[in-house]
């Protein structure tokens, strides 16, 4: 089997909530990866591994698949597959509660996705919502409510109501607290 036939039948099993065997054909796919020598093979696998991992509950687990796959994806050409590395990396910290490691990540991964001209508008507002949510828990009102508007506005762009909604609640939660 190939790392794509692999990733293909675990993405299968991990929508179908076969985690364990989703976790496996990572595994494999990793592995292979490694011998073939294919670096964007494997930060693909990486990434797919680091998943099913936070699936799993293994955070720390799933950081070191990330800051592997970052690693080769900045030695890379592809930034806006570094910048999703590094958002989800960015994502893991906050879960470990470690938001000083996970605030470098979402500044990264915003830089990259504001810069270049071919980032999809629901990368950017995935990315934007991270630190929303960051910004909220350190305490930055202010900031959080910036950026989620701005997050609302492009999950509106994309059509994905459920971004839309999730917005408008932050929202009005933080223009709530900002008047009480």
């Amino acid at each position: 089997m190939t790392v794509d036939e692999l990733l293909l039948r675990a993405f299968e099993a991990r929508r179908a909530g076969r985690l364990s065997d989703a976790e496996w054909d990572m595994a494999q796919a990793v592995d292979l990866s490694r011998k073939a020598e294919s670096p964007i093979d494997l930060a693909k696998a990486l990434t797919a591994l680091g998943q099913v991992e936070r699936d799993l509950g293994r955070r720390k687990l799933a950081r070191r698949r990330y800051e592997e796959a970052a690693a080769i994806y900045r030695a890379g050409s592809n930034k806006l597959k570094l910048a999703h590395a590094v958002r989800h990396l960015g994502d893991i910290q906050q879960e470990l509660g470690r938001p000083d490691r996970a605030a470098p990540c979402y500044q990264e991964a915003l830089q990259i996705y504001r810069s270049h001209a071919r980032t999809p508008p629901l990368d950017l507002a995935n990315a934007i919502r991270s630190f929303a949510v960051h910004r909220e828990k350190v305490g930055e009102a202010r900031e959080a409510l910036a950026l989620w508007e701005e997050a609302r506005d492009l999950y509106a762009a994309a059509g994905v109501e459920e971004g839309v909604a999730e917005s408008a609640r932050r929202i009005e939660m933080l223009a709530k607290k900002s008047t009480d």
